[in-house]
Formats: structure tokens, sequence, C-alpha cells
């Protein structure tokens, strides 16, 4: 089985109140300490389902989120992390394994802020796998 941390992108699927999954296609960096971690917008529909119910499962997928026929779900615990020491660790992993992409994808919201229009604060999600 290939290890999940590793993947490009993974579609974390999450859960409403009511327990219907909604997938989305996320990057994913591991982490030194064998958990993985991701960024995001911190007003995230997907932050607001964890924040109700840390339970997610990853599947490998592609850019848009298309998993492979009879990819595995690896369940995990999510932790939404808004400053301190593991939201520096994610965002430093996320930054070295996506390079230029990370960093163009982090200027846009710099630039809405020097416009002046809102851009929310960038969260860390930590994944620690089941």
């Amino acid at each position: 089985m290939t290890d999940i941390r590793g993947a490009r992108y993974v579609s974390l699927t999450s859960f409403k109140r009511d327990g219907t999954p909604v997938p989305v296609p996320v990057w994913i960096a591991p982490l030194a300490d064998g958990r993985a971690g991701f960024t995001t917008d911190a007003g995230s529909f997907k932050v607001r389902r964890i924040r109700q119910n840390p339970a997610v499962e990853l599947r490998p997928c592609d850019v848009r989120g298309r998993v492979a026929a009879g990819a595995a779900a690896v369940p995990a615990t999510a932790a939404v992390v808004d400053a301190g020491p593991d939201h520096d660790l994610v965002h430093r992993a996320v930054a070295e394994k996506y390079g230029i992409q990370f960093t163009l994808v982090h200027l846009g919201g710099r630039l809405k802020r020097l416009v002046g229009r809102d851009a929310p604060p960038v969260t860390a999600i930590v994944l620690t796998l089941d």
C-alpha cells in the first residue's frame, strides 16, 4: 500500500453534521513525526466540518479529486491549528513539497490584502493517521 502522506493530491472526506460525506482534493505534506498536514483558508467549509467532527478519510486522487477505482480509504483524525509551532511546521512542509505552486497560491492572498480586499487567514490542518 502506498503511504498516503507521499501522495501529490489527496481526497479528504470530512462529514457534515448529518453524516453526509464531503470529499475535496487537498495538497498533503508528511511531517517528521509520522503525521501529515495541509493548509487552507480558515473560513472554509472543510475547516468548519473538521471543527465539528475531526474524523476524516483520505484517498489518493488527482488534482480534480478523482479517486482511482478501488483506492482504500485511510482513516485519520484532523485538528485545526490556527497558530503556533504545529501551524508553522505544516506551513513549512507544504511550502517545501509544493514549492512555486504554494508560493503563487499564497501570493494571491497577500495581493488581495494589499488592494484592500478581504483574504481569509491561512490555517493548518494536522492529520494523525489511524
